[in-house]
């Protein structure tokens, strides 16, 4: 699914991307109806260490096996090293039924998101939900970096790792419908509306 870079985590704060979506991403999780929550990608687990501050039971996995060290050091039984290419997840989490899975800013790194969502789907229990949130792009942003000529430094062919999908609402929005999800919920985030730095979408599995 990924040609995967370790991204050096250095420390447990929050990823760039978390200043902006933090607060409408929590906003989408009804704690009620929530008992487990996995974080696909977890990173140094920052987000799920968030998640348990605020009394919600969350669990994270992600590839990089410092950002994994770094987010034990808060929650050592909550965290686990997985390489998302691998179609099942840790033992540790193999059989819990979870309500909700998160994933922030993975999907744009991967090769096979069908997969992906097909293995998310695998791990909810009927009707959970999924919650992505991804670079956003669409007509006018798009434009916009053409007019200006910033694709080059935008899309840096050169950064190892980075970004090999493009995604809109509209192609995020098929790929879950694809997969049995119906769409419920949608957010901008960072900047002003239809140039936003990221989306964050929200389905429910059929």
């Amino acid at each position: 699914m990924a040609d995967y870079q370790d991204y050096g985590f250095h420390s447990a704060g929050p990823t760039h991307n978390f200043s902006y979506q933090l607060n409408d991403l929590v906003s989408l999780i009804d704690k009620e109806k929530n008992k487990y929550i996995l974080d696909l990608g977890c990173g140094n687990g920052y987000l799920v260490n968030y998640l348990l501050e605020q009394g919600y039971n969350a669990y994270g996995t992600d590839a990089s096996e410092k950002g994994i060290a770094i987010a034990q050091k808060t929650n050592p039984d909550r965290f686990f090293v997985q390489d998302l290419s691998s179609d099942v997840l840790p033992p540790q989490l193999q059989g819990i039924p979870f309500d909700t899975i998160i994933s922030t800013e993975v999907i744009e790194h991967l090769y096979n998101p069908e997969a992906f969502i097909d293995f998310c789907k695998q791990q909810l229990k009927p009707g959970g939900e999924l919650i992505i949130t991804t670079p956003y792009h669409g007509y006018l942003k798009n434009l916009t970096l053409s007019i200006f000529n910033r694709w080059d430094s935008h899309m840096d062919p050169l950064w190892l790792g980075g970004h090999i999908k493009l995604w809109s609402k509209n192609t995020l929005t098929r790929v879950l419908t694809n997969a049995g999800f119906t769409v419920t919920a949608f957010r901008g985030c960072g900047r002003f509306p239809y140039f936003w730095k990221s989306m964050i979408i929200k389905a429910k599995l059929s």
